[in-house]
């Protein structure tokens, strides 16, 4: 009986699979014909609707490789003016050792079948390689203020699907990125691929907004490791963003993966060689915040206090959260921290 059991349910599986895949190769095949006829946001539509629905198939294979081909074309085309940085110059290779990359990546996955979300967006963004970041626009107001966000090294997109609805109710577009092997992205994450993407992310993300008519300004912010992310940004185009917000965000690197169990001498990484993350706040003189856990056990409150210090910006704020730590941050102080947030995104939108 367990046996003849475990027989029909193979079947089903089966049968679920063959199933799966047939409805994603008949979508394909239109997508297919869209592209043909000229239609290429349908298309793009169609691709992304097998990636969500039918991610373990070989059409969702085939469908994310297609879709990075349309939207790294269609970026090329799209108008705007190059980057000001020439990514190719960025090389973290010292600190793109296997043995060190285990250390600052975890990436997981987007659980397969999530919802879509009321008032959400998915995007996908092309970043080389034939690989994508995926992104997700939490929207309301077009003229609202939108904060472009890079998150933690343990977390993706999805993790702030609770989390964006708390931005809009305060007229706040919220957009989450993930980096390369997260949630929908692929390829896999690397330092050097990290803070290459970023401009990639903001350089297409900007031409999005403005393409589908969202006129507010931009904010630009990280927690953790997404700190590095965004002080690149700010520190690159200082005059592309209303505003900055570093959250749990690391002064040094050195210390933070000496911490992390990193054997630093053995892999002769050095601080000047890093993501020099204090220099870069220093070219960022628009309105900044910079919030930290007191009893942050990752990334210590003194370098919360060090960024802050360091940042040149006449209109800046040190938010501490007090008995908190860098996993309790918001469940100890999301009040103060969406209320700092609020006040700092209205300061930049005047």
């Amino acid at each position: 009986m367990k046996y003849l059991l475990t027989l029909c349910l193979l079947a089903l599986s089966i049968t679920f699979t063959g199933c799966a895949e047939q409805k994603a190769g008949e979508i394909y095949e239109i997508a297919q014909f869209e592209e043909l006829q000229g239609n290429m946001p349908h298309a793009n539509q169609l691709y992304k609707e097998i990636i969500l629905k039918y991610p373990e198939t070989e059409v969702a294979s085939k469908a994310k490789k297609r879709l990075a081909k349309l939207l790294k074309k269609q970026l090329k085309t799209h108008e705007g003016g190059p980057m000001k940085t020439d990514i190719s110059k960025i090389d973290f290779s010292s600190f793109d050792n296997p043995g060190l990359l285990s250390f600052l990546f975890h990436p997981r996955k987007e659980s397969p079948g999530s919802l879509p979300l009321e008032n959400a967006e998915d995007i996908l963004i092309p970043v080389g390689d034939n690989a994508v970041i995926g992104a997700k626009l939490h929207h309301g107001d077009k003229k609202a203020p939108t904060i472009l966000f890079f998150h933690g090294n343990g977390e993706i997109v999805s993790d702030y699907d609770d989390l964006g609805p708390l931005y809009t109710e305060m007229n706040i577009n919220f957009l989450p990125v993930d980096y390369r092997g997260y949630g929908r992205s692929t390829g896999t994450p690397t330092v050097t691929s990290m803070i290459r993407d970023c401009h990639l992310i903001f350089d297409y993300i900007k031409k999005w907004l403005e393409s589908n008519s969202y006129t507010g300004p931009i904010i630009i912010m990280g927690r953790s490791l997404g700190s590095a992310s965004a002080l690149e940004l700010a520190s690159a185009y200082p005059d592309e963003f209303s505003a900055l917000v570093i959250e749990s965000g690391f002064a040094y690197a050195v210390p933070l993966l000496r911490l992390l169990g990193v054997n630093i001498d053995a892999m002769s990484i050095k601080e000047e060689n890093g993501f020099r993350n204090i220099e870069k706040v220093k070219n960022y003189t628009g309105p900044t915040l910079v919030i930290h856990a007191e009893y942050d056990h990752i990334i210590p409150y003194s370098d919360g206090q060090a960024l802050f210090d360091a940042s040149p910006s006449s209109s800046k704020k040190l938010l501490k959260i007090p008995e908190a730590n860098h996993n309790t941050i918001f469940a100890i102080g999301l009040k103060e921290y969406m209320k700092s947030v609020k006040e700092i995104v209205e300061k930049a939108s005047k």
